[in-house]
């Protein structure tokens, strides 16, 4: 019972703390979650030319990437991460490496269908299909070995011109307003004098006093049971019979000597009468 109500405390405990709004980076560094983007359906996706495997949603007012099984999104000259398109952002401390190679100018290009002079038959990805195919696309290089992204009579560029166009996206990116406003709050950040915490004494580890073994206790062999004797039935002897009490002789003698029943004397009492 007492296990069943701390279960039922804690579970409490954990549903009772809050999401986190904020994106811890480092020691007193800590960043705003980027705002949800709402999405009545899976939204459908189309691949950009020139770069590696780099996916784009376009019907919305933001940028929202997927590369290599992160969706990312800039915001606020900082750059967050997640495995899911509308929720689950952390922190990025970096730039991701596909984003120079992404053209600045790629609304322009998917509104008028044209890229660089050259007409762009895209076609909207479903997310469901999307999902499915992006791994076997990005191992085989099926954009730009079966397709070229669907742009007609695609030539690729030269390493050397895409390389110079990296840098110079690099550059640019550098100075937005707002990548600059991010810069100078980590730099802000950082000259904050951190407050040290003390130290934690180290636990002295108490030493195990030696156990004392007990002596054995003999155990004494069990007792068998007693069987119990059977009685013997008693036979019974023959009772004895009681003899007659002899008679003393003197008293025998003394009645043999008497006269028995005296007839004489009946005899004469007749002859008298």
């Amino acid at each position: 019972m007492k296990k069943l109500l701390f279960g039922a405390i804690l579970l409490a405990l954990v549903m009772a703390v809050p999401l986190p709004t904020m994106a811890q980076v480092g020691v007193n560094i800590s960043f705003g979650l980027p705002h949800p983007i709402e999405f009545a359906a899976p939204p459908d996706v189309i691949v950009l030319p020139d770069t590696d495997d780099v996916y784009v949603v376009p019907g919305i007012d933001v940028d929202l990437f997927f590369w290599n099984g992160f969706w990312w999104r800039p915001w606020q000259g900082r750059w967050y991460r997640s495995r899911y398109y509308d929720r689950g952002w952390g922190y990025y401390n970096n730039v991701p490496s596909f984003y120079f190679d992404v053209d600045p100018g790629w609304r322009g290009y998917y509104r008028d269908r044209n890229w660089y002079g050259r007409q762009w038959n895209y076609d909207p990805i479903p997310y469901q299909r999307f999902q499915r195919n992006w791994q076997g696309w990005r191992s085989n290089r099926y954009w730009e070995r079966q397709r070229t992204w669907g742009v007609q009579g695609y030539q690729p560029r030269p390493q050397p011109q895409r390389q110079e166009l990296r840098q110079q996206r690099q550059q640019q990116y550098q100075q937005r307003p707002e990548v600059q406003q991010h810069r100078e709050l980590i730099q802000q950040q950082q000259k904050q004098p951190q407050v040290q915490r003390p130290r934690q004494q180290p636990q002295v580890q108490q030493q195990k006093q030696p156990q004392v073994q007990q002596p054995r206790q003999v155990q004494q062999p069990r007792q068998q049971p007693q069987v119990q004797k059977q009685k013997q039935p008693q036979v019974q002897q023959p009772r004895q019979v009681q003899q007659p009490r002899q008679q003393p002789q003197g008293k025998v003698q003394q009645q043999r000597s008497q006269p028995q029943g005296k007839p004489g004397g009946g005899e004469d009492e007749k002859n008298r009468r």
